[in-house]
């Protein structure tokens, strides 16, 4: 099994702030806007509070980022990708988690070999929120930090140029016609259960806990605290030289980071899976 760290969600230049993690626990990645996309904020539901994406982040602020600040409005439209919650959306019959990868960052993937059985962690740029006055969220002090937020096990790829897109997934934001025709364009289908019990998804999202974060407390949020199983193992982007004496060094670009896993590894995510991901 390889596992892949892959960042997804706001970033400041995209959204322009972190997503959430409410008082209840439940996390929330926020997808960045994307004018090109069919779906709209005001389509996805957010358990974290109950309500629309929309309206979750018209309660943050009004306006998001799109490399430039933009008003929010209920037509914005957001690249919901990875989609790895069953409620976000309608779901059509055979709906799984899927997720869609394009360009260099797919070029990556490709090259890595990622297939069936290989393991996706999602994480992303996260603050603590909290309700002010019932109507206002507000952050907690500081920029926040990295954290997984969800996870996807690969059962199959689809490269829309040969492989037929199956009625369930033709609503992904991969699957549209701009897309369709790009040969490198790629959509990750989950498996129904994972391999190491038949009990769990192959996809889904986590409710947090301090185990979820990548961020060394104290640090800036590249600064990880990553365990030293990973001294052993590659991971692209990255060398020797990105491990300091207190902190692993994140390269600051990058989606996709492939991890040639040992049995460490692979036994101390399976933990974080069994461990934080939200029942369905």
């Amino acid at each position: 099994m390889k596992i892949v760290f892959s960042r997804k969600g706001f970033d400041s230049a995209y959204g322009g702030y972190p997503s959430i993690i409410c008082e209840n626990g439940k996390m929330q990645s926020f997808p960045i806007p994307n004018s090109l996309d069919s779906i709209k904020y005001s389509d996805v539901y957010c358990k974290a509070t109950d309500t629309t994406l929309y309206d979750t982040m018209k309660a943050i602020r009004s306006k998001i980022r799109n490399k430039t600040w933009i008003d929010l409005t209920e037509d914005s439209t957001c690249h919901l990708d990875p989609d790895i919650d069953y409620y976000a959306i309608p779901r059509k019959e055979g709906w799984t988690g899927c997720f869609g990868q394009g360009s260099t960052a797919q070029s990556v993937l490709r090259n890595a070999s990622i297939g069936d059985g290989d393991l996706f962690l999602f994480f992303g740029w996260f603050n603590s929120i909290s309700y002010k006055n019932g109507l206002t969220l507000k952050f907690s002090k500081g920029d926040g930090f990295h954290a997984f937020y969800g996870y996807m096990q690969v059962d199959k790829m689809l490269y829309t140029t040969v492989d037929t897109i199956p009625t369930w997934l033709q609503y992904h934001p991969h699957a549209d016609e701009r897309h369709l025709k790009k040969a490198n364009n790629c959509i990750y289908v989950a498996k129904e259960f994972c391999t190491w019990n038949n009990q769990r998804r192959g996809y889904g999202v986590f409710d947090f806990d301090e185990q979820l974060m990548l961020t060394k407390k104290g640090f800036s949020k590249s600064k990880w605290n990553l365990p030293a199983i990973f001294r052993d193992v590659d991971i692209t982007y990255h060398t020797q030289k990105s491990w300091k004496d207190e902190y692993f060094q994140a390269a600051h670009r990058g989606q996709e980071f492939v991890i040639n896993a040992n049995e460490a590894v692979r036994e101390w995510a399976i933990e974080l899976i069994e461990n934080n991901a939200r029942r369905q």
